[in-house]
C-alpha cells in the first residue's frame, strides 16, 4: 500500500493567489498521450516570461518536495495534467491557503496531499524559504503539523481525504492488487460472468 503520512524535504515558495491550471500547464501541452515530459513544462509560460527567475527555475529550489502556495491554487479548468506536471517535476505535497476543489481531488487521486493553513502561516513559511532555501520542511498528516526549520504550525485537511492518504486507500490500483483473491471470489459468484 502507498500510505502518505510524513513528507519531508526542501520547500518551494510560489507566491500569488488564483494560480490557475492553464498557468500550471499551458493547454498546448495537453495533447500528450501519456503524462511523460510534463514536469519539464510546468509553469512553462510563467517561467519563460520571468527569464529563468521563476521559483521552479531557481537553483536553490531544485529537488524541492513541498510546494507552498497561497489562495485558490489550481483554479480554472479541471485538467488532471496540472497535478501530474507538478508531481513529475518532483513535488510530493502542497500546502496553501486554499485549493480549487477539482485540483484538490485530482491531487488526492495521485496521492499528493494538499493541506491548508492560515494566510499568516503560509506567508511566514514562504518568507522562511526565501531567506533560507535549504531549510527542511516536514508535513505530518498524522499530527496535522507542518515544520519549516524551527517554525511549526497546524495544518488542515478533510478527514476523509486524510484517511485515504494515511491508510493508502487513495491508491486504487494497489487496493485491487492486494484484494485480487477476494475480487476473483466475488466475480465467480456473479451469474452474468462466465468463467
Amino acid at each position: 500500500m502507498s500510505e502518505r503520512t510524513v513528507i519531508t524535504g526542501k520547500g518551494l515558495p510560489l507566491v500569488g493567489n488564483d494560480i490557475d491550471t492553464d498557468r500550471i500547464i499551458p493547454a498546448r501541452f495537453l495533447r500528450c498521450v501519456t503524462f511523460d515530459g510534463l514536469g519539464e513544462q510546468v509553469f512553462a509560460d510563467d517561467r519563460k516570461a520571468l527569464n529563468g527567475q521563476h521559483p521552479f527555475d531557481l537553483p536553490q529550489y531544485q529537488n524541492a518536495k513541498i510546494l507552498v502556495v497561497n489562495g485558490n491554487f489550481g483554479c480554472g479548468s479541471s485538467r488532471e495534467h496540472a497535478p501530474q506536471a507538478i508531481a513529475r517535476w518532483g513535488i510530493d505535497a502542497i500546502i496553501g491557503e486554499s485549493f480549487a476543489e477539482i485540483f484538490f481531488g485530482n491531487c488526492l487521486a495521485m496521492g499528493i496531499p494538499c493541506v491548508t493553513s492560515s494566510a499568516e502561516n503560509i506567508k511566514s513559511i514562504q518568507n522562511l524559504l526565501q531567506e533560507n532555501p535549504d531549510i527542511q520542511m516536514t508535513l505530518d498528516l498524522e499530527s496535522l503539523k507542518v515544520k519549516c526549520g524551527h517554525y511549526s504550525s497546524a495544518i488542515k485537511i478533510d478527514s476523509g481525504a486524510r484517511n485515504m492518504l494515511v491508510t493508502g486507500k487513495w491508491d486504487t490500483c494497489s487496493l485491487l492488487i492486494k484484494n485480487i483473491s477476494q475480487i476473483k471470489n466475488t466475480a465467480e459468484k456473479l451469474p452474468y460472468l462466465a468463467w
